[in-house]
C-alpha cells in the first residue's frame, strides 16, 4: 500500500519527566529522568503514516525558533514533505510537558503556540496538494476553522477526510458534514455524541448518530478492548494485542497514522487495516517517547508474522 496522505495538525517539542508516581496537588516530587523528543498529535500521525510506507505531506505552523527548526528537520528525516509548514514570527513552536509514571500512564500539558495561531490564510497551495493525496487527516490541536476550510477543499477534490477529535472539545457542527471518517476514543466519542460507551449497542448507537450528521465511517478506540468500526454496511470490534505498556504517549496517533497508511480509499480492507494499526500501536507503547517510539512498516509486519 502506498497511500498519499496529508496531515494538517500540531507540531510540538515534548519534554517528558519520568516519575515513580504523579504528584498530589501542592506536592513536589523528584523526577527519575528527563527527556525531550519531537511530538505533537499531527506530527506523530504523519510520522506513523510515513514509517508505514505512505507518501506524507504536513500542513502546519512553527515558530521562528530553534524548536521549529528541530521539528522541521525531524519530519524531513522521515521523508515527510514540509513545504506546507509556515513560520509564525509572533508565536513560539508548540511544546508539551509530559509526566510519565512507573506504570506507563501519562499526564500531558500542552502550549499551543504557533499551532493555535494558524488561520485559513496559512492554507496556501491547498488545491494543488489535494490533487496529489488520497487522505487528509486532522485533529483538534489546531483551530477547527482551519480544519473546516481544509476539509471543504479536500472534498472538492474527492479526498477522504479523517477527523481525530482530540483533545476532546466542542465541535463546529459543520465540520462533521465534511468528515468521512471520525476516529475518537471512548471519552471523545461520548463528548461529541452525548452517548456513553458501555456496550456494543451503545457503540452502534454512536455510529448511527455520527452517520446522521454526515460521517460515513466511525472508528472508536477502546484501549485494551480493541477498536470498534462501523460503516453503512458493517460493524465490528477488532481486539487489541496484549502487551506490557511502558509509555502510552502517541499510542492513539500511531494507530491512526498506521491505519491510514494501509487503508484502501474504497474502505474495502478496514478490519485488516485496523489490525495492522493495533499492532503498530502495541509496539509504540512498549517504548519511551512519542515520535521515537513509532514503529516502521517492517517492524509491524514482522510482529504480525509472529502472532
Amino acid at each position: 500500500m502506498s497511500n498519499k496522505v496529508a496531515v494538517l495538525g500540531s507540531i510540538n517539542v515534548d519534554t517528558t519527566y519520568h516519575m515513580e508516581r504523579f504528584p498530589e496537588p501542592g506536592e513536589t516530587l523528584a523526577a527519575k529522568d528527563k527527556s525531550s523528543a519531537p511530538g505533537g498529535k499531527g506530527a506523530n500521525q504523519a510520522v506513523a503514516a510515513a514509517r508505514s510506507g505512505s507518501q506524507t505531506y504536513f500542513i502546519g505552523m512553527v515558530g521562528t525558533d530553534a524548536e521549529g527548526k528541530f521539528m522541521r528537520e525531524a519530519l524531513q528525516a522521515d521523508g515527510i514533505d514540509t513545504s506546507h509548514i509556515g513560520n509564525d514570527p509572533h508565536h513560539g513552536t508548540g511544546t508539551a510537558l509530559v509526566t510519565l509514571d512507573a506504570n506507563g500512564q501519562n499526564d500531558i500539558m500542552v502550549y499551543g503556540g504557533a499551532n493555535q495561531a494558524m488561520t485559513t490564510a496559512n492554507l496556501k497551495d491547498l488545491d494543488a496538494l489535494m490533487e496529489e493525496v488520497d487522505f487528509l487527516v486532522t485533529q483538534f490541536e489546531t483551530p477547527q476553522e482551519v480544519a473546516l476550510a481544509a476539509f471543504k477543499t479536500a472534498k472538492a477534490h474527492d479526498v477522504i477526510t479523517v477527523l481525530n477529535p482530540a483533545p476532546a472539545k466542542e465541535i463546529l457542527p459543520e465540520l462533521l458534514a465534511y468528515t468521512d471518517v471520525i476516529a475518537p476514543n471512548e471519552t471523545e466519542s461520548a463528548l461529541l455524541s452525548g452517548i456513553e460507551i458501555t456496550d456494543e449497542a451503545s457503540l452502534v448507537q454512536t455510529a448511527q448518530a455520527f452517520q446522521a450528521k454526515g460521517v460515513t465511517t466511525t472508528l472508536i478506540t477502546l484501549g485494551s478492548k480493541g477498536a470498534f468500526f462501523a460503516t453503512k454496511d458493517d460493524y465490528g470490534i477488532v481486539p487489541a494485542f496484549k502487551v506490557k505498556a511502558v509509555d502510552t504517549t502517541a499510542a492513539g496517533d500511531t494507530f491512526l497514522g498506521a491505519l491510514i497508511s494501509q487503508l484502501d480509499p474504497a474502505m474495502t480492507n478496514l478490519a485488516d487495516a485496523i489490525r495492522y494499526a493495533q499492532r503498530a500501536s502495541s509496539l509504540t507503547v512498549q517504548r519511551i517517547g512519542a515520535m521515537p517510539s513509532i514503529p516502521t512498516e517492517a517492524e509491524v509486519t514482522a510482529a504480525l508474522a509472529n502472532d
